[in-house]
C-alpha cells in the first residue's frame, strides 16, 4: 500500500526514529499509526517515553480552583492557530466552561454539552461554543476535563499548576489529618512541589496498581522482543528475568509514587510524602491526579468532542 508522507512525518515525531525506518513500519503494519509504534519500538528504535510525541493541536489548557482549595478543574479546549488561543474571546469562552465545569460537575464532555451556561445568558455549552467557531472563523472543540473536589471536612487540598502559558496543566487533589493542615504553609509547599513535578516527569499513574494488565501485557512483549532482537543469547530464566526488570523499570518511571522527584532525584515521590507527613501532622494522602498536555494523543485518538 502507498504510505503518505505526512504520516511518515507524524510517525517520526512520535518516536524520534529514522524517516526510512518509520516508511519501513507503516508499511509492515498497513498504516496502522499504533501498530507502527510499536513495531519500531520492539525493534529498540523508538522509546515508549515518545510516544506522546509533540502536540500538533493549539488552544489552551486552563485550571479553575475553588478559592479555598475544595474543588478544582483543569480543562483543555483546542483551536486550529496560536493567534486564536490568545485572543480574549478564546480566553473568556474558556474561563466560562471552566467555571460552570467547576460549580456544575458535570460527569463528561457530552454531558457538558447540553447543560445551560448561567454566564453565556443559559446558552447550553454546545450552542455557545458553535458561536464562538463562528465568531472567531477556526474550528474548536472541548476536548477533556477532570474536576477533584477535597475530601469532607475540609482535610485536604485540590491544587493546580498551569506550564508554558497553557501548555501543560496539572491538578492534584491531596488530603490531609486536619483542616488547619490543608491550609498551612508545608501543604501549600509540598502541593506546588508536586504538581510542578507532575508536569516536568509526566507520570501516567498513581501506582502500578492502576496500571491496566494490557499495558503491562504489552511492555512485556516489546521487552521480550527488544531482548531477542539484540542478537545477545540468553537462558529462557534469564531472559524472563530480564523482561521483568525492563517491565519494572518502566512502570517505576511511569508511576507517580516511584518517580525520582525532580528537585531532589535521590529520593522518590513516596519519600517526599513521608517527610512532608511529618510536617503536617499526619494524613497526608494523593488522592489523584490528572496532567493535560495541550494536543497530546489527538492524532491517534476519537475522542468525542462538545461540538
Amino acid at each position: 500500500m502507498e504510505i503518505s508522507a505526512s504520516l511518515v512525518k507524524d510517525l517520526r515525531e512520535k518516536t524520534g526514529a529514522g524517516m526510512m525506518d518509520c516508511k519501513k513500519a507503516l508499511v509492515e503494519t498497513q498504516g496502522n499509526f499504533d501498530a507502527a509504534v510499536d513495531y519500531l519500538r520492539k525493534k529498540g528504535i523508538a522509546s515508549a517515553a515518545k510516544k506522546a510525541g509533540r502536540a500538533t493541536k493549539e488552544g489552551l489548557v486552563a485550571s479553575f480552583l475553588h478559592p479555598e482549595g475544595k474543588a478544582g478543574v483543569v480543562l483543555e479546549i483546542n483551536c486550529e492557530t496560536d493567534f486564536v488561543s490568545r485572543t480574549e474571546q478564546f480566553k473568556q469562552f474558556i474561563a466560562m466552561i471552566g467555571n460552570h465545569i467547576l460549580q456544575n460537575k458535570p460527569s463528561s464532555v457530552e454531558e457538558l454539552a447540553n447543560q445551560s451556561i448561567a454566564a453565556a445568558g443559559g446558552k447550553t455549552a454546545s450552542l455557545l461554543l458553535q458561536e464562538t467557531i463562528a465568531t472567531l472563523g477556526e474550528n474548536m472543540s472541548i476536548r477533556r476535563f477532570a474536576r477533584f473536589e477535597a475530601p469532607a471536612e475540609g482535610k485536604g487540598l485540590v491544587a493546580s499548576y498551569i506550564h508554558g502559558e497553557g501548555k501543560v496543566g496539572v491538578l492534584v487533589d491531596l488530603g490531609v489529618g486536619s483542616a488547619s493542615a490543608a491550609h498551612g504553609e508545608a501543604m501549600k509547599t509540598f502541593a506546588k512541589d508536586l504538581t510542578m513535578h507532575i508536569a516536568a516527569a509526566a507520570p501516567q499513574w498513581l501506582n502500578a496498581s492502576d496500571v491496566p494488565a494490557e499495558v503491562t501485557d504489552k511492555e512485556r512483549e516489546i521487552a521480550l522482543a527488544q531482548i531477542q532482537n539484540s542478537g545477545k543469547p540468553m537462558k529462557p530464566e534469564f531472559m524472563e528475568k530480564a523482561v521483568e526488570g525492563r517491565v519494572r523499570k518502566i512502570l517505576e518511571e511511569t508511576c507517580l509514587m516511584t518517580q525520582p522527584f525532580v528537585k531532589d532525584p535521590n529520593k522518590t515521590i513516596t519519600q517526599l510524602i513521608k517527610e512532608t507527613d511529618v510536617a503536617v501532622g499526619g494524613g497526608l494522602v494523593v488522592r489523584n491526579f490528572a496532567r493535560f498536555m495541550l494536543g497530546e494523543g489527538v492524532k491517534e485518538s476519537t475522542e468525542e468532542t462538545a461540538n
